[in-house]
């Protein structure tokens, strides 16, 4: 079995940087599966999206070829994990421009002659991890992580059909990596390792596995640690 996990933070040195490499690791103690890394920040990934996108939507020009590189990606794995700060209670802007630009028309999902939305990334199994700097109080206060849930797991992944098995808000605390928040992050990559089942097999299942529960792990308001 193969991954994708895709960084979405400048700071190498970051909270969020730690839970995707905790998750690498666990993933990788098993033979048999293995991971790619995508760091879109350090990989210079553009996130505009241009004229070239937008033609691409309306099926005027081919696809560019660094999308086509990200897709590719994709294709390749059997599981998508996401890692990234929140940012004003969505995900920073590179990794918005990642999704509006890499999982286009005619790819991630197409139009019948019907009207009706074709989902196209099916076999795709998505693990999502939000990094967050405020506490949970002010996420349920105001209702952030529902809004969250609502636009990307079910505004972007379940509109191409991909399955959110995992969907995590980690709550950074004021100084260090608590070993009970890395525990989750292991956690997410001891699952993905001991899945067992192959895209085929998942399309013979009559029913789909249970997403694992949502957490929120809560420390403190304000916080001098880059998430």
């Amino acid at each position: 079995m193969h991954t994708l996990i895709v960084v979405a933070h400048p700071d190498k040195n970051s909270f969020t940087h730690a839970v995707a490499a905790e998750i690498n690791k666990a993933i990788t103690t098993s033979a048999d599966h293995s991971v790619e890394m995508a760091d879109l920040v350090a990989e210079h990934f553009d996130p505009r999206y241009e004229l070239a996108d937008h033609t691409l939507f309306t099926r005027r020009t081919p696809v560019p070829a660094d999308v086509i590189a990200e897709q590719q990606r994709i294709d390749r794995a059997e599981a998508l994990v996401l890692v990234y700060p929140v940012y004003w209670w969505s995900f920073p802007g590179i990794l918005k421009g990642w999704i509006d630009r890499v999982f286009t028309n005619g790819w991630a999902y197409d139009d019948n002659a019907q009207g009706k939305v074709v989902k196209k990334l099916g076999r795709l199994k998505v693990h999502l991890v939000a990094i967050g700097g405020a506490d949970l109080r002010t996420y349920a206060r105001h209702g952030y992580f529902g809004a969250m849930k609502t636009q990307i797991d079910h505004g972007i992944f379940d509109y191409v059909g991909a399955n959110v098995v995992t969907s995590e808000l980690l709550l950074v605390p004021e100084a260090g990596f608590p070993a009970s928040q890395l525990a989750v992050a292991q956690r997410i990559g001891n699952n993905i390792a001991t899945a067992k089942q192959s895209p085929a097999e998942d399309d013979a299942c009559q029913t789909p596995p249970e997403p694992a529960p949502v957490s929120a792990i809560a420390y403190h308001e304000k916080h001098d640690f880059p998430s």
